[in-house]
Parts: C-alpha cells; structure tokens; sequence
C-alpha cells in the first residue's frame, strides 16, 4: 500500500498494562467495573458486527441512513481535505464521507487494532488509489499529535460511542478534540437520542442472546490475559434503563456466591450472590444537552440531523470562531 502510513503510539505492553490496571482497579471497588473497550478482542469485535445486524439493535442502521443521505451535506459544509476518524475500525460507515468528498487529500483513521486499520486501508486504497491514509494505532481518549496534512480537517467519531464516557469523561474527550481542531476544522459526532424505554432495553438485551455473549466475552479475556478462572455461566447478563441519568446500563450479575482468582495479579475477587460488574453505560443525549456540552468544549453546533425515525443524530460542530 504505497500511499498507507501507520503511526503506533500503542503496543503489547502498554495494553497488557492497562488491562492489569483497569482489572485490578475495577474489581476491588464497590460496585465492580470492568471497562468497555475490553470487550473487542477478536470474538468480541466478531459479536459485535453481529449486533449491528439484529433487528433490536437500530443505531447502526439509523446512522448509515444520515449518512447516506447528508454525506453530500456534510461535505459541502466542512470542504474538508482531511477527515480523521475516532474509533475508526472498519471504516465501513465512513466510506460514505469519503466518497462525497472529491477534495478529500488524506484519511487518518484512529483505532487500538492494528489489524482494523491495516485492513480498512487496504480495502479504501483499492477503490480509492489517489487517497493518502495516515493511521494512528493510539488510543483516542487520550491527547492526540495528529500527522501533518492539508486543511479544513473533519473529526469524526461515530456510532454513539460518545455515550459510553461519564459526564466528567465526555468533557474531557471534548475538549481534547476541540484541542486538535483549527479555525474551519469541524467535529462530526454520532449521539444516540433518548427513546422508549423499552426500545431501548431491547436494543443491549437482544432475544438471540448475542448481546449476552458480548458482554460475557470481557470475562473470558481476562481468563486469558491475566490468568483468570471465571466461568461466564456464573453470570447473567443484564441491561437496565437508569431514568435519573437517562443511559443503558449493562451489567454482568453473579448468579450465587463465587470466589474468582486472577493469577496473575495474585488476587482472589469475592462475590455475594446478585453482585453486580458493571461493563457499560450507554448514555443516550437530547439535541439542546449536546449543544451545551459542545458550548462548554468551545464548539458550536451548526447542523443537526436525524434519521426518518428520530432515533439517532448525527451533529457538526466547529471551533468557536472557525467558518462553518
């Protein structure tokens, strides 16, 4: 691929010590956590290309749907020369950008797996030869050097990961982004909308059980990275609608008293019976409550869209003071 480049700022060691440290940390404290983005090793990314595709779960298909028909939009209103994507992994949804976009000069896709970004390029480049693609292997919660190249610049994080960060979190994230943006660079963010309770219930709680599977899968890495003996039958799934914080909570119960060894942080992690980890929040937004934590992050929000059903929305936003 002789228009790919690949920046790590990742490697083995550093993810093999974060996990040890968000495992240690999260389960000797009450209540228990373990953090999302351990579900996506293999299998885990694996079941979750599956949940995109239940009938419960709508965001992907209600955010393909915005794209699809606002790319043209987004790419009048931005002219941007390069789109750099937050969590890009397969760059599928993304291809809609960059294919409404005849001035686009480089793609800087960021992700933690090398693999995703190596096979996303090779797909891009093969369709789109003239396409420059800088990757970052990086973690994109954390401050960002983004490679030299042509603006405006469009920051794209999508799919609604932005509710799977605590209020505290999100501000953070936003003003890092703001960080890494210009006059006339711009934000493209995916923000799932609050719904029916029971819609979205349904949506982390799927009949078929893969989202069951999913939300296991984190026990079954740190059984194999950290030396573990959970057993997921121990545990059941669940996913509950918080109405005070308006976001999904997933869970991971015990199903009776358990005592699990992690070898090799040489702990031993008591549970009573109904204890609870909980794996995630997935907090869904109202358009005047993304305006204002844009506001605080110092960017305006200067388009708003939806799909045909409300459910999802897609916001651009720019610096205060850029030309959007």
């Amino acid at each position: 691929m002789s228009d790919f480049q690949l920046t790590r700022t990742l490697d083995e060691r550093t993810a093999e010590t974060a996990l040890r440290t968000d495992v240690l940390e999260g389960l000797t404290r009450t209540p228990k956590v373990l953090p999302p983005k351990w579900f996506y090793d293999a299998r885990g990314s694996e079941l979750f290309e599956e949940i995109t595709r239940l009938p419960e779960y709508y965001p992907t298909r209600a955010e393909r749907e915005i794209l699809q028909g606002r790319a043209g939009e987004i790419a009048a209103a931005t002219g941007a020369r390069t789109l750099v994507e937050l969590g890009s992994g397969s760059s599928e949804k993304t291809r809609h950008l960059i294919e409404a976009m005849p001035g686009l000069d480089t793609y800087v896709p960021v992700d933690v797996s090398e693999s995703a970004l190596t096979g996303a390029a090779e797909a891009l480049l093969a369709d789109h030869p003239r396409l420059r693609v800088h990757a970052l292997l990086a973690d994109f919660t954390k401050a960002l050097q983004l490679p030299d190249s042509p603006g405006p610049r469009l920051v794209v994080f999508l799919g609604g990961t932005i509710g799977n960060l605590l209020p505290p979190e999100r501000a953070e994230f936003l003003a890092s982004v703001r960080a890494m943006l210009s006059p006339g660079d711009a934000l493209l963010m995916g923000t799932d909308l609050v719904k029916e309770e029971s819609v979205l219930v349904a949506a982390y709680d799927d009949a078929q059980g893969v989202t069951a599977a999913f939300n296991k899968n984190v026990l079954a890495v740190v059984d194999r990275e950290l030396g573990g003996d959970f057993h997921a039958a121990d545990f059941a799934h669940v996913a509950v609608w918080n109405r005070e914080h308006e976001w999904i909570e997933m869970r991971l119960r015990a199903r009776s008293e358990a005592r699990v060894k992690i070898r090799a942080l040489d702990l031993v992690v008591p549970f009573a019976a109904g204890e609870e980890i909980l794996t995630e929040i997935s907090a869904k937004f109202r358009e005047d409550g993304v305006r204002r934590e844009l506001a605080a992050a110092g960017m305006e929000l200067t388009h708003w869209w939806t799909d045909s059903a409300g459910r999802f929305a897609l916001s651009l936003s720019v610096a205060e003071g850029g030309v959007v």
